[in-house]
């Protein structure tokens, strides 16, 4: 095929192979229907998909097909990062959480300056009936607010309305028993403005985590300016004095955890029984963190993971401890059996 000197010079035949002088050819698909038989070929594996069910405001539906399951470039979720998204549980047919997601999504929105296209009624049936439609009954739904798709400037005026996703993914989700190693970040944590919104910026979160598994450990631990422990890349981390006493950090500069809000309400349970002397939220140094009887992360897909080692340092004697298990055990059996304000039941379709 002919070189040219200039992509204008010569107009792309469809369904041809395109080169340039680097002697690449590109394909130029010829129609949609070309298109789409390639987009199943990565679905049609014989594989169950992962993603049984979609939601898009774009289609204005629900999508089955995963090789559909798709966002507009132009979407300024994606170029731009406009965009905030929550996550919860799907365990046993039941939603966990919804309600506090859900709450904590909008209020993300607010501060992110993404303004939802349907009332918050309308958000929560549409992830009701996404999920039922799924037939998905242990696993996780993740949902998205996006400023839009529009253009690819930098201001989202020009996109017509925002845009809400949301996809169901099939997991498992189980209790941890096993202990983790982590270690404390070199990668800068967000500041408070965007620590506090759960938005899609999520690239010191993926370093931070990268950073780790490149040290042999599972995450990392962020600490701010002041030198007090913050949290981890997308869980809050707690803590287990030798006092037996439950502490937290400030919920001030990081993201406020619905899960380490639910343990914050359950663990007084294990203060009643005489297990733990008390139940709190503190500014904990790295040293007095460190120095702690037991360790773990707390989040919404966990829901807790003890914490055996930091920065190559025990925690405690190193072992799973007996009030983190006890911890696990009150989120566990709230999250099976908990109260209906806690959980959804889905009426599957």
């Amino acid at each position: 095929m002919e070189n040219c000197n200039s992509p204008s010079d010569q107009k792309p035949v469809a369904g041809a192979e395109v080169e340039r002088d680097t002697g690449c050819r590109v394909h130029v698909f010829s129609s949609s229907s070309e298109l789409l038989e390639k987009l199943h070929e990565k679905w049609d594996s014989g594989k169950e998909s992962p993603y049984p069910a979609m939601y898009s405001s774009v289609f204005e539906g629900i999508i089955l097909d995963p090789a559909m399951m798709v966002i507009p470039i132009d979407d300024h979720m994606v170029h731009r990062g406009h965009g905030v998204f929550d996550t919860a549980t799907i365990l046993n047919g039941y939603l966990y959480e919804l309600d506090a997601h859900l709450d904590r999504f909008l209020r993300s929105a607010a501060k992110a300056k993404v303004s939802s296209p349907f009332p918050r009624s309308k958000l929560r049936s549409i992830l009701v009936q996404l999920t039922a439609v799924s037939q998905c009954t242990e696993g996780t739904l993740r949902y998205w607010l996006s400023s839009g798709p529009g253009d690819f400037l930098l201001s989202p005026s020009g996109c017509p309305t925002s845009a809400f996703y949301a996809v169901v993914i099939k997991d498992q989700v189980y209790q941890h028993r096993e202990g983790v190693k982590v270690i404390t970040s070199t990668i800068p944590m967000k500041s408070p403005l965007f620590a506090t919104v759960k938005n899609v910026n999520y690239l010191p979160n993926v370093l931070s985590v990268m950073e780790a598994e490149e040290k042999g450990a599972f995450a990392s631990i962020w600490v701010d300016e002041e030198g007090y422990v913050a949290e981890g890349p997308n869980v809050n981390v707690a803590f287990i004095t030798h006092d037996k006493e439950l502490i937290l950090p400030f919920f001030d500069k990081i993201l406020t955890g619905c899960t380490a809000k639910r343990l914050l309400e359950l663990a007084p349970k294990l203060v009643e029984h005489g297990r733990l002397r008390g139940v709190r939220t503190a500014n904990l140094t790295v040293e007095e963190a460190k120095d702690s009887a037991e360790m773990m992360y707390i989040g919404s897909t966990l829901p807790l993971l003890p914490i055996v080692m930091w920065d190559e340092q025990p925690i405690g004697d190193g072992l799973v401890g007996e009030l983190t298990m006890a911890l696990s055990d009150l989120l566990w059996n709230d999250m099976v059996a908990g109260p209906e304000t806690q959980r959804e039941l889905v009426t599957y379709m």
